[in-house]
């Protein structure tokens, strides 16, 4: 009878390990992509001088500049598109989630294409692995931990919010201190949600109440969720760690 259950609970692990190990991979694979799709973006718009046709209306005859309407539309509209696509998504078909998942990645790079205006590439490339070694860490304690993180991620996605405001904010204002101090907050947020949403999303990858399918949409959400986690976090130790151009 012992070896009975003992066998029982080796083939539950086993096949809890297998599930995860598919969700996860699944979920990686679709922050990956996002991650390319805006590195790609961002770059190319950069480099063709698309930045300036696009989100600047500029001058020749001053030589002055300002920010076109079409820069807060796409800044903007990537908030929106995450929270319809997190809200609705039992609703929208899988065809759905991607294209609206690729449209987010697209229109977050574009928004972010200023950064290689300016920071110097090597900034960039220092900074992106100081973030995915921040980022793996934290993935990996959300993952690997027992300790529930639940009261900790409503916390933090309460700073979350303020962080976002206070961003909307020094858009306007363009404090240099209060930059600095968003950045700050945000490294310690953006680690910690990382683990908080790790650990929810093992919790709904082994919940035998959700459907297959909607498991399936869950891993582009996940995805999603680790993609803006990860640029937020990359942009914090930008603003902070970053050399300028």
């Amino acid at each position: 009878m012992i070896m009975e259950d003992s066998i029982n609970n080796n083939q539950e692990q086993l096949s809890q390990s297998v599930v995860l190990k598919q969700f996860f991979s699944n979920v990686y694979s679709y922050m990956f992509l996002a991650l390319i799709v805006s590195g790609v973006v961002s770059w190319y718009i950069a480099e063709s001088g698309l930045i300036y046709e696009w989100f600047y209306n500029i001058d020749y005859v001053t030589g002055s500049a300002s920010i076109s309407p079409i820069f807060y539309v796409v800044v903007f509209a990537p908030v929106g598109l995450a929270l319809w696509m997190q809200a609705r998504f039992h609703k929208l078909s899988f065809s759905a989630l991607i294209g609206m998942f690729l449209l987010y990645s697209i229109l977050i790079g574009a928004a972010l294409s200023s950064i290689f205006l300016v920071y110097i590439i090597g900034s960039l490339v220092s900074t992106f692995f100081i973030a995915s070694g921040a980022f793996a860490a934290m993935a990996i304690l959300g993952y690997t931990t027992s300790v529930d993180l639940s009261k900790m991620g409503s916390l933090l996605y309460m700073a979350f919010i303020g962080i976002f405001i206070a961003a909307i904010v020094n858009m306007f204002l363009g404090s240099s201190m209060l930059s600095f101090s968003i950045s700050v907050v945000g490294v310690f947020v953006f680690t910690g949600l990382t683990a908080w949403e790790m650990q929810r999303l093992k919790a709904l990858a082994l919940d035998a109440s959700i459907s297959g399918e909607d498991k399936r949409k869950l891993t582009i959400i996940g995805g999603l969720t680790l993609y803006i986690l990860f640029i937020n976090l990359f942009m914090s130790l930008l603003n902070l760690l970053g050399g300028r151009d």
